[in-house]
């Protein structure tokens, strides 16, 4: 069946501005493959340099919070101030530590410095599909300057025939050309009116020449039924316009129609026309079919 590579969402990955600012250097290119934390691009924010003003106030508000909590104590302990304003020491000590690590917290996650440089850095390991900054150009911290697709995984879009559409479920294996396998996640509840056929998406993993929107033919294996008879694909050949296999009989070959059900990984899967036991041919068809014709 046709199919089309696609990413999962779960493997596509938006890098966030999380300050504004202006792009300082971009470290990456288009179809680049990074490495989890790799610097993508520095970017100089004036909203992340507040912040580390802001820090530095919370550090100062902090440690004199301590040192007036230590006195507090001392004096609360030697009877010369009431117990309660050693208390309300301690609980502006807590509120100013509270206010320096939420400050410190924002600038690490943000991936910025003291001195206003925020650092954008890979979050997973995969290829750069976009970049939508270049050196120089403004970041609004409401875009993504960069899209990651991780690559470990991908999606087969397929389309199903219509005759096909009551046998194709969940869980089936789909078989690649280079043999890679994938397995069916869903399929659509109704036909496309355009093209008449089943929208299904299979999982399947990465594999040498995988590309989001390279188109490719696959094969869906499911259940031939109790009575199916596997034979090598070489043993069937046309004849006379039908599908036919060599059967050995008291007096040699003889032809026998069969009905192919599907053919994948060099097995034709036969549903009707051959017992299980049977002697078949697999070489010397060309003669076998001159003599049938005779």
């Amino acid at each position: 069946m046709p199919a089309t590579v696609s990413l999962p969402p779960a493997s596509r990955v938006a890098v966030t501005a999380p300050f504004s600012g202006a792009v300082r250097q971009l470290h990456v290119i288009e179809g680049q493959e990074v490495q989890a934390g790799q610097l993508l691009a520095t970017v100089v924010s004036r909203e992340a340099l507040s912040l580390a003003s802001d820090r530095a106030r919370a550090d100062a508000r902090a440690g004199l919070a301590e040192a007036n909590a230590r006195r507090m104590e001392r004096l609360a302990a030697e009877g010369v101030v009431a117990g309660a304003r050693a208390d309300e020491a301690r609980a502006a000590l807590r509120e100013a530590q509270v206010d320096r690590a939420e400050a410190a917290r924002i600038l690490a996650r943000g991936g910025a410095s003291a001195d206003g440089i925020v650092r954008l850095v890979a979050p997973i390991a995969g290829r750069v599909s976009r970049v939508a900054v270049e050196t120089g150009g403004p970041l609004d911290g409401m875009t993504a300057p960069f899209v990651i697709d991780a690559g470990n995984s991908y999606a087969l879009q397929l389309q199903v025939p219509e005759r096909l559409a009551d046998r194709i479920r969940p869980g089936m294996a789909v078989v690649l050309p280079d043999g890679g396998r994938g397995a069916i996640l869903s399929v659509a509840p109704g036909l496309d009116p355009a093209t008449r056929s089943i929208r299904a998406i299979a999982r399947i993993g990465a594999a040498p020449g995988l590309v989001s929107g390279r188109s490719l033919t696959v094969t869906i294996l499911g259940d031939a039924g109790g009575d199916a008879v596997a034979l090598p694909s070489a043993a069937v050949t046309r004849l006379d316009g039908r599908d036919v296999v060599f059967v050995r009989g008291a007096k040699g070959f003889r032809p026998v129609p069969v009905s192919v059900g599907g053919v994948a990984d060099g097995r034709a899967m036969i549903v009707e026309g051959v017992a299980a036991g049977a002697t078949v041919a697999v070489s010397g068809l060309p003669e076998l079919k001159s003599q049938a014709a005779n």
